[in-house]
């Protein structure tokens, strides 16, 4: 019998992404304490974070693999969260106009029934369009990207913040990197292609 997949994730972004495999998946809320610790850099914590919601849900589920998976973003060397709100939206969107930011997304498999765990962390690098007030602020209220990291959302209006994009696959820029994901499993054993 196959393992069940389980994404270890509340995020629909990420659900959606996985949908595309069209492999049947659980959710589960991996409840993580998400607080950057002392001299952790963006891909230390990607990686931690993400390796720890992969296993809080393999302790959940029997004959499973463990999808968990982080990002933040970095502007100018500094870990920028979600920004919660207009105001906070705003500012980090005025500070990247003409500018590129970098996304880390962590990514960690962990796999019960072959004792395999593989954590790697993919890089996307996003470059801005020169942007007035007028621009950011219609964005905003438009789109109201106040639960994603950068302040914006890829996957709608917010394509049209940018002038270039740089990394392996997209989805890496939404939260799961989905290339690099169908080829842990298939090292682990379960071909998304066979059914």
């Amino acid at each position: 019998m196959r393992p069940k997949l389980i994404l270890a994730s509340t995020s629909p972004f990420r659900k959606q992404i996985l949908e595309k495999l069209n492999c049947p998946f659980d959710t589960f809320n991996p409840k993580v304490d998400e607080t950057v610790k002392p001299n952790e850099t963006a891909e230390m914590l990607v990686s931690r974070l993400a390796l720890e919601k992969a296993k809080a849900a393999s302790r959940e589920y029997n004959n499973s693999i463990s999808i968990g998976s982080d990002q933040v973003c970095v502007i100018n060397n500094e870990i920028i969260g979600k920004p919660g709100n207009f105001e906070t939206a705003f500012a980090q969107l005025s500070a990247v106009s003409a500018q590129k930011i970098t996304f880390y997304t962590g990514l960690s498999v962990v796999n019960q029934c072959t004792n395999q765990t593989n954590t790697i962390v993919e890089q996307f690098i996003v470059h801005f369009r020169a942007l007035t007030d007028n621009q950011i602020r219609y964005y905003l209220e438009t789109e109201q990207p106040y639960n994603c990291a950068g302040s914006f959302m890829c996957e709608g209006l917010g394509i049209a913040l940018f002038s270039k994009l740089e990394g392996k696959d997209p989805n890496t820029l939404i939260g799961l990197p989905l290339i690099s994901l169908v080829e842990i499993l298939q090292e682990q054993g379960y071909n998304v292609l066979e059914g």
